[in-house]
């Protein structure tokens, strides 16, 4: 079958398109013919060689986010048949060979039918950020009705997804924002208020947006001196959660003000094969809420193809992606 490998770590120019075998199904997993998938900011870093370690060996194939369509089922699967349109975050990891090609191995635990409303380029750009907003707002955070949240980078892959689902769960959403037509965007999607960032200090906008108190639950998406000002931005007793911790931080003001403050890496049920059944149970729920209206994929603006991997890992490191970068199959 035609894939598109990374001969080595570096530049884009390590990607080339090639012939491999067809994968052979598994007890627990099914083939898929694969239709699309997407870019994630560990796929770029995985390339460029920041995260080999979790990547596979090379020459291999990258990418996890897929959407497609289960061609072969293996032994022990009884959730799927042929013919069903799933999606899920299923490899481009360590031991497990990414999607960029006609026909992949999945683990049926990772998968989920996919929401009957979205397209195959649609569904595909959900599965890492959804599980990931998941996990951080629903598990970690305890979200419920009535809350003031706050979601760093509201236009964002991640961001877009929990701006959507915290409203979806009936909180009070605000989200930080770098422009006015990330700005018109946030609003469209739902968020209560957009900040500029650029703009307003964490010190300002918590006085004039929460009279002062703060945020019951703050979402960093972003890492840096932003997960500082979620520290800043939270309310006494509040809640932070991470998925950007990587640097050394002050947490005085965790601290002083008694902060719950979470790390989550979607990636280790996958990476560990520990309770992966929870991913297939998260993105259940995510077809749901997205078939009821309530959450809507916003994908960037390009598009691209699998052959074109590498412009789209360029498109992503230039800055300036709006959503998500989806990826079509046309083999």
């Amino acid at each position: 079958m035609k894939t598109i490998i990374l001969d080595e770590h570096g530049t884009v120019d390590g990607f080339k398109l090639s012939e491999i075998p067809n994968p052979i199904v598994l007890p627990g997993h099914v083939i898929l013919k694969v239709c699309a998938s997407s870019v994630n900011p560990v796929d770029c870093k995985i390339r460029n060689g920041m995260l080999a370690g979790i990547g596979p060996e090379l020459p291999g194939v990258l990418h996890g986010d897929v959407a497609g369509v289960i061609s072969e089922v293996g032994e022990g699967v009884e959730d799927f048949q042929v013919d069903d349109e799933v999606y899920g975050c299923i490899g481009g990891f360590k031991g497990m060979p990414g999607v960029l090609c006609e026909y992949a191995l999945a683990d049926a635990r990772l998968l989920s039918k996919k929401p009957i409303s979205l397209s195959m380029k649609e569904a595909a750009v959900l599965p890492l950020i959804g599980i990931t907003a998941w996990n951080a707002l629903i598990d970690r955070g305890q979200l419920s009705e009535g809350k003031r949240v706050l979601v760093h980078a509201g236009t964002g892959g991640v961001g877009h997804f929990a701006l959507q689902l915290a409203k979806a769960m009936g909180a009070e959403v605000h989200t930080t924002i770098s422009s006015p037509v990330k700005e018109d965007l946030a609003l469209q999607m739902g968020a209560d208020c957009a900040i500029n960032y650029s703009q307003i200090t964490p010190e300002q906008y918590v006085k004039e947006f929460t009279e002062g108190m703060g945020y019951d639950l703050v979402f960093d998406t972003v890492g840096g001196i932003c997960l500082d000002q979620s520290f800043e931005a939270a309310k006494e007793y509040g809640t932070v959660v991470s998925i950007a911790a990587r640097a050394n931080h002050d947490l005085s003001q965790v601290h002083v003000k008694s902060l719950s403050l979470h790390v989550v890496f979607m990636l280790l049920p996958i990476l560990k094969n520990q309770f992966r059944e929870k991913h297939g149970e998260i993105l259940s729920k995510i077809s749901s809420l997205v078939d009821d209206g309530k959450i809507k994929p916003l994908l960037h603006e390009e598009r691209f193809s699998f052959e074109d991997v590498g412009q789209a890992h360029q498109c992503w490191e230039e800055g300036g992606v709006i959503g998500k970068i989806s990826l079509e199959n046309t083999w």
